[in-house]
């Protein structure tokens, strides 16, 4: 059920429908790439289409599922999508590897990241220590596993003691379910919740977010393209008061949101995404930082701190600062960007 624009949203959508005779934003189109599947989390993008929030603003917008932030980054990178969501983590890196790439956050959506290590307390697994002697199911490619070594080092876990077993993704879960290992490295709001599934009780689920636990990172941002942004400065601009728009609806109406999800994922299930977009934005979203400063901005001190984080698991060769990774230019005026 839509839900009448009130306060800042209404005052956005009246700015918004002001520049739709403005011939800088006629015919614009902009290719988005998600990180993943259309799934709870990544409501707020879908529901800006169905809302009209892009279509206010004069963008043709095109939301379209990917197969991990490294192909979101590559996709925009390339030029072949204008602008797509991934994890800022992996952008560093791949910043590192390709200094030259035209690619550039603009926009924080995840303040704290989704890496966790998911365990359950039937094999013991209650606090970070509590891993060691124990079987670490860790897929090699998972994002989480990524920060194991930071992890590591901000709980005093020796790592010698802990046995890593390098599991597939897709059994990841089942392993855990059926006690092949004691705890796995995943993303919260998806392993958690598809552990539930499995019939594990909701009481012997123990998630151990690693931004509670010292792993002081942020987690995914809107990218775009150097080139189109530089050609579009007021689309990308646009684009992001939109999808603040999404992400107040979200936050106030989260059941009303997920109808955007199940109506693009025939493999969605209402009560799962809606867990899963809760998790997300109790945990990712709705920080105390962004209650305080609003949607979309970084603490530039903190994000080059946590860049030097990362050096504690990964080699740089050319380590990128923070503010050439991300670009707050297009970002609304800080009252534009309150929760509403």
């Amino acid at each position: 059920m839509c839900v009448p624009p009130t306060g800042r949203l209404w005052a956005g959508l009246v700015v918004a429908a002001t520049l739709i005779g403005n011939p800088a934003f006629a015919e614009t189109n902009i290719r988005f790439s998600l990180d993943g599947k259309v799934e709870g989390p990544l409501a707020p993008f879908v529901v800006a289409v169905d809302k009209g929030y892009y279509k206010a603003t004069g963008l043709n917008v095109t939301v379209e599922p990917g197969a991990g932030s490294l192909e979101s980054i590559t996709r925009v990178a390339s030029g072949r999508f204008e602008m797509g969501f991934a994890d800022v983590n992996a952008l560093i890196k791949y910043r590192d590897a390709n200094p030259e790439a035209p690619v550039d956050a603009v926009m924080m959506v995840y303040n704290q990241p989704p890496f966790a290590i998911i365990g359950r307390k039937s094999r013991g697994i209650a606090v970070p220590k509590d891993l060691e002697g124990k079987r670490l199911g860790a897929p090699a490619l998972d994002p989480a596993f990524a920060q194991w070594p930071i992890f590591v080092k901000a709980n005093r876990i020796d790592a010698s003691k802990v046995k890593i077993e390098n599991v597939g993704i897709p059994v990841r879960g089942p392993m855990l379910a059926a006690g092949q290992v004691d705890a796995v490295t995943g993303i919260s709001f998806s392993t958690y919740v598809n552990l539930k599934e499995r019939g594990v009780p909701a009481d012997d689920v123990v998630m151990l977010l690693m931004a509670d636990y010292g792993v002081d990172l942020y987690g995914s941002a809107i990218i775009v393209n150097q080139k189109f942004a530089e050609k579009n400065p007021d689309a990308v601009k646009a684009f992001l008061r939109a999808v603040i728009m999404g992400l107040n609806f979200t936050v106030k109406n989260p059941s009303g949101a997920i109808a955007s999800v199940v109506a693009r994922n025939d493999t969605a299930k209402v009560s799962t995404e809606l867990e899963r977009l809760n998790i997300a934005l109790k945990d990712n979203i709705l920080t105390p930082e962004v209650k305080k400063n609003g949607f979309g901005g970084v603490d530039l001190e903190r994000f080059e701190k946590s860049i030097d984080q990362l050096g504690t698991a990964y080699d740089f060769k050319n380590k990128p600062k923070a503010a050439a990774l991300f670009d707050p230019s297009f970002l609304p005026p800080l009252p534009e960007r309150k929760i509403n």
